[in-house]
């Protein structure tokens, strides 16, 4: 499901969209929001540790990721399709199993005052 409509943040240094509050994400799992068009994968632990990836698995081209499972690989936050259990990087979008190919575009994932917001563009 998707979060809340998205609207502009302004910063000194980058532009962030408003996606929701916290609430509007599960606890140790993700959410799909539409931030200018596209769907970006938005996950949690704890509600400590934010991330935010393309929602477009890069295997099989299905908006997934939001629904993927998430972990940790040897401390590295992850998250593996629910497809075909490709596992990608939540600190860069590194495919795991080494395929160059799959590189996952990346955002910056902030809250501020119970505010979840993400980076207007990716930064990679």
């Amino acid at each position: 499901a998707y979060a809340h409509r998205s609207r502009i943040v302004k910063t000194s240094t980058e532009k962030f969209v408003a996606v929701g509050t916290v609430d509007d994400f599960p606890r140790n799992g993700g959410a799909c929001v539409l931030v200018d068009g596209e769907q970006i994968a938005v996950f949690n632990f704890d509600h400590k540790d934010w991330y935010a990836v393309q929602n477009r698995c890069p295997h099989e081209k299905q908006m997934v990721l939001s629904r993927g499972l998430i972990g940790d690989a040897k401390g590295e936050p992850k998250v593996a399709c629910p497809l075909h259990k490709n596992q990608f990087s939540l600190v860069d979008g590194h495919h795991l199993g080494g395929n160059p190919e799959f590189q996952l575009k990346k955002w910056n994932v902030r809250v501020i005052d119970n505010t979840v917001q993400v980076g207007a563009k990716a930064i990679n």
